[in-house]
């Protein structure tokens, strides 16, 4: 004969009292325990996508959702280098006005 075995943690959590008296009467109704159900909802729970999968498939989504929403704009280097351009001029004038 052929056993399986496997290991389990002992956790406690807390119910509130309709919470417990749910769990119970529903544990009653399918003939288990309250403890198998807890855990097939564990499950259930973790067998969906995890948050941070999931806020980051949104974040990618709404990324290429937006990608060329405004071809007007200059691509990002040439934009800090406009920046940078700006504010090397603007510095010389402050420089130049000091000096006088």
């Amino acid at each position: 004969m052929m056993y399986t075995s496997y290991i389990m943690r002992r956790t406690q959590i807390y119910l509130d009292e309709e919470q417990a008296t749910k769990l119970a009467r529903r544990a009653r109704a399918r003939g288990t325990t309250a403890s198998k159900m807890i855990r097939e909802a564990i499950d259930e729970y973790l067998a969906g996508p995890d948050e941070a999968d999931a806020q980051l498939a949104r974040f990618r989504a709404a990324l290429d959702a937006s990608f060329g929403v405004a071809p007007y704009l200059a691509d990002g280097a040439e934009f800090v280098d406009e920046l940078r351009r700006a504010d090397v001029a603007r510095e010389s004038e402050l420089r130049e006005r000091s000096s006088r």
